[in-house]
This record gives C-alpha cells, sequence and structure tokens, in this order.
C-alpha cells in the first residue's frame, strides 16, 4: 500500500514539492506535463505529494528534462545521473514500470530458441509457483503495487520458461497458472491506469488459458481485456469483446457455477461500457441480466478472482446508477447492502460509489463520511481514482469558506484541488 501522511518519505515529499513548483511556474497541469511524460495524471499527482517515490534514474533524467533543469537540481540527494546508473530495488517503486517493461519483450526467447527440452533443475514445483500466482492475486486486490512489480519480474519469465521446457501432461496446469498471472497483472495495470499494457496482459491470459484446455479462463481474459478497453475509452471494442464472451458463453447447455459467475461478471462489464457511452437502457438491461443469473448462482463467489454474486451485482448497480446521475436509486440500494463477506477492495469502492452518490445530492456531511471510511478500507481507492477525486472536488467547491478540516485534508491527500 502506498504512504501517506506521516509515512511519506520527507525527501519524497520535498521533491514531490519541488516537482509541482516547476511545473506550476511553468503553467502546465498536472495532466498536461504527465501526458508529456508517457504518464497519467493520477501517476503524476501521487508523485507531487510524495507517496510516489521516484529512485529509477532513468525516470529521474526524463522529469527533470521534462522540466528543463538538472537531476541535481530536482533530487540533490541523487547519486551520480545518466542511464548507466543501476535502478533502484523495485521495492523503492509503487509503479508497474518494470513489470510493463517485462512484457514489452517476450520473456522466454532463450528458452523458446533452444527448443524442447527438459525442466531445468532450478525450476521450482508447480505448488510453489501456484502459491506465487496467488500471492500476486492478493497482492493486486490489495493494491500493493510495489510488491505485485517485484514478484511478478520474477515469476513470469519463471512461468514462461518452465510451461515451454515441462513435458506434455505438465503444460495444461503450467499454462492455467501464466494466464491467472496474466490476468492479476491485466487487472494492476487497469488500476494504474496503463490501460495499453492492460490489454497486453489480458491477450497474453488468453492465450494461455486457451493453451491450458479451460476455455472459461479465457472467457475471464475477455472481461479483464473488456476493462482495459474501458480505460482506453475505447467503448465499441469493450462492447464487442464482452458481447462475443457473452453469446458464446449463452450458447452452452450446461453452465456449471464457475461458467455463471463469469457469464455474469461480464454483463457487468458490458453495463459498464453502455454507462459510460451514456445508453442507460442498455446499462440497466445489462443489470437486469446480471441480477438474474446471480439469483440462479444463489452465492457469493470468486471465481477466477471475479467476486461474482449477488452483492457485488448491487455495487456494481450502485456505481453504475451513479455514473448515470441517478444518485437516489444508487443510494436506495447501496444503504440496504450487507458487503462485509466481501473484500475491502470492494467494500471501498461501494463506500466511495455512496459518498459520490451523497455528493451529487449536496449530502456534504454523509459524503465525506462515506468517503473517509472507503479511504479506510481502501487508501488507493480514494486518493487515486479520477470519480473519487472529482467528488471530493465538488464538495470543496460547495462548503466554500465552511469546508471542514477533514475535507480539506482529505482533498490534500486525494490532491483533488489541483
Amino acid at each position: 500500500m502506498k504512504p501517506t501522511g506521516r509515512d511519506v518519505d520527507p525527501q519524497d515529499r520535498v521533491f514531490g514539492q519541488r516537482v509541482q513548483k516547476l511545473r506550476k511556474e511553468q503553467g502546465r497541469t498536472q495532466a498536461e506535463f504527465a501526458a508529456a511524460l508517457g504518464k497519467t495524471s493520477s501517476w503524476m499527482s501521487q508523485v507531487e505529494r510524495g507517496i510516489q517515490p521516484v529512485q529509477r534514474m532513468d525516470l529521474l533524467q526524463q522529469i527533470a528534462d521534462g522540466l528543463g533543469v538538472s537531476v541535481q537540481q530536482l533530487r540533490p540527494d541523487a547519486e551520480g545521473s545518466g542511464p548507466s546508473q543501476h535502478p533502484a530495488p523495485l521495492s523503492l517503486s509503487n509503479d508497474l514500470d518494470e513489470t510493463r517493461r517485462l512484457i514489452s519483450g517476450h520473456p522466454a526467447l532463450h528458452t523458446l530458441l533452444a527448443g524442447p527440452g527438459p525442466v531445468p533443475e532450478a525450476s521450482r514445483s508447480t505448488e510453489a509457483l501456484r502459491k506465487d500466482v496467488n500471492d500476486l492475486w492478493e497482492l493486486t486486490h490489495a493494491a500493493q503495487m510495489a510488491q505485485v512489480s517485484a514478484l511478478a519480474v520474477e515469476l513470469l519469465p519463471e512461468l514462461e520458461r518452465a510451461v515451454r521446457a515441462a513435458p506434455n501432461e505438465a503444460q495444461p496446469e503450467l499454462f492455467l497458472l501464466l494466464s491467472r498471472a496474466y490476468q492479476a497483472l491485466s487487472a494492476a495495470f487497469v488500476r494504474q491506469d496503463e490501460a495499453d499494457a492492460a490489454w497486453v496482459a489480458a491477450d497474453r491470459a488468453i492465450f494461455a488459458a486457451e493453451r491450458s484446455g479451460d476455455p472459461l479462463h479465457a472467457c475471464a481474459g475477455v472481461f479483464r481485456m473488456t476493462h482495459a478497453f474501458v480505460r482506453l475509452r475505447s467503448l465499441g471494442q469493450a462492447e464487442h469483446a464482452a458481447q462475443v464472451a457473452i453469446d458464446a458463453l449463452k450458447a452452452q447447455d450446461d453452465r456449471p457455477p464457475q461458467a455463471l459467475s463469469v457469464l455474469g461478471a461480464l454483463h457487468l462489464a458490458l453495463a459498464l461500457v453502455h454507462a459510460r457511452a451514456g445508453a442507460r437502457t442498455e446499462a440497466k438491461g445489462e443489470i437486469t441480466e446480471a441480477r438474474a443469473i446471480a439469483a440462479e448462482l444463489g452465492e457469493n463467489r470468486n471465481d477466477f478472482n471475479l467476486e461474482f454474486g449477488p452483492v457485488n451485482v448491487e455495487i456494481q448497480a450502485v456505481s453504475i446508477a451513479v455514473d448515470l446521475g441517478d444518485a437516489g436509486e444508487a443510494l436506495d440500494i447501496g444503504l440496504a447492502l450487507d458487503a462485509e463477506g466481501l473484500s475491502p477492495e470492494r467494500q471501498g469502492r461501494l463506500l466511495m460509489d455512496l459518498g459520490r452518490a451523497h455528493a451529487q445530492r449536496r449530502h456534504g456531511g454523509e459524503a465525506l463520511d462515506c468517503l473517509l471510511r472507503a479511504e479506510t478500507l481502501a487508501p488507493e481507492t480514494i486518493q487515486t481514482h479520477q470519480a473519487a477525486r472529482a467528488a471530493i472536488r465538488e464538495l470543496v467547491l460547495v462548503a466554500g469558506a465552511n469546508a471542514s478540516h477533514a475535507l480539506l485534508e482529505l482533498a490534500e491527500r486525494a490532491d483533488a484541488l489541483d
């Protein structure tokens, strides 16, 4: 989890303030400067608040060049300059740059060119690899991106090598682990607004799932790809990807619970696509479809890390209603929910959307309470999510001179006023 408040390293805070000062002196917004660096405005906001440490020399140089200053001026404590410097340990970085760099190439070319052969003696057991994949998902759900990156850059090449060197009978399970690892990375990239990398990871997940012989995992990969397309604002591609998978699943005569989970999750993804396009009727129709599947399923499940079930459908219904401007409907649904059995991430998302709904209704106190509770459960959601930051900004503007200290402090933590 990213550091906040007193946990922020003073040097990182000073560095971020220096970047912000130089940027503002040039009359550039966070979004403009971030785009020039090939980053998101959310990432830039975290850098300027000190919660996104920048230790890699190549990235320091890029920021310095963008601001027209030397690395030494920007960060006096930096040792040396230029690309010859060794990168900082991954544990110091909260982004996914190293993982992004990894999937930009082929992680197992040496093994591929060497041809088939026995698994190298140094390879770990399938059980050990499975544990690491499970850990990767847990870290992704907890938004601990530094640890996600550190684990992924070691795990992915190992999985890619193992699956190519393993005997035929061992390959299906290894391909399945590879698919799950890429799905976790796709979900992580979406959370970091790295939508193009999320697309690449999802595509590799689908390919590996097909090789594993598990078509439902391939459908789960399509779910991840749909969300990547949404973040890319490619709503037509998102709709097509989700609809093709939905049609294929509906054509099956026998749908076990795992298939229902994927089908329901895809309907929720399609509801999001329609909501972002402003297609109110279509979005609500997909929520209705998902509700029917959840009722058939009869329980909350976490097949393929999708967290689909009756409660999660209603959480998504709250989010869709807020996106469509139906604050009253969102509050009616959300306030009646009991989400304690779900992950902190899901609970935090519900509270964030309830806060957004209260903000739309000008319920300042209730909105702030929901947003603060969401921050306690899932700080990343409130401090980096554009919708949360927009709601906080609106609350401050509406309150004006009467804005409470708690609201102003939240706005500062989320950098919602830049």
